[in-house]
């Protein structure tokens, strides 16, 4: 039997007190997170428009919900009007939805960059080049509800430690000189998302702030249930 509250209090228990553990409840059970909630968790993390807004509808309203999957444009609608944090940006076009649909709904909507840092070819995310420009762009300045929170980043899916820590080393790097060179004097630009189940311990060694953390609260995910 999986003691939801007893992972999640041992997680927090080992993560310094200024990395933030988002439960990653993809695919489980409104159960799963009503226990999750009891316990004392407030932050979720989704993957599915869809999904996630059956869940915000039906669970207490001081849930902070953060979209964490490739979100697609014709989807952002349906999340922007409680969504507290979309990780996944990555590209100016989503960014211009995002910004179109938090108007509709008089917010200013939380973002981070999303950075392609793994080896895998199948995962998402610009590169360092690709985001100056998009920052540099009159396109961009012209966004006025959306806010740039920071970055995230998946790193390769292997056992190779060092290779791991490399890869979150970059993202590291990525959000340094974005910090430099594009927000200076903003103190809201702080965030670095990346570490998951396997890797968080890494994660927070490379400077994580933002921890997505779910098979190591609810147990292996259930791919019966996408």
């Amino acid at each position: 039997m999986i003691d939801i509250v007893k992972n999640i209090n041992e997680i927090k228990d080992s993560i310094p007190s200024n990395v933030c553990l988002i439960a990653v409840s993809k695919t489980k059970p409104l159960e799963s997170l009503k226990t999750a909630y009891d316990g004392g968790q407030r932050i979720f993390g989704e993957n599915k428009a869809q999904e996630m807004t059956d869940k915000y509808e039906k669970l207490p309203k001081d849930i902070k919900w953060h979209f964490i999957g490739h979100l697609q444009k014709n989807k952002v609608k349906y999340i922007i009007p409680y969504v507290e944090l979309i990780h996944a940006v990555d590209s100016l076009s989503l960014l211009q939805k995002i910004n179109k649909e938090a108007l509709k709904c008089d917010r200013v909507v939380n973002c981070l960059l999303q950075f392609h840092i793994a080896l895998e070819e199948t995962k998402f995310g610009m590169n360092l080049t690709e985001a100056k420009e998009i920052l540099s762009s009159d396109n961009f300045k012209s966004l006025e509800n959306i806010n740039i929170c920071g970055v995230m980043g998946m790193a390769t899916n292997t056992d190779d430690k060092a290779k791991i820590h490399n890869d979150f080393h970059q993202l590291k790097e990525i959000f340094d000189t974005l910090k430099k060179e594009f927000f200076p004097g903003k103190s809201d630009f702080k965030e670095i998302s990346m570490g998951m189940s396997g890797d968080y311990k890494i994660a927070i060694d490379e400077g994580s702030t933002m921890v997505r953390v779910g098979s190591s609260i609810f147990g292996a995910r259930d791919y019966n249930n996408k």
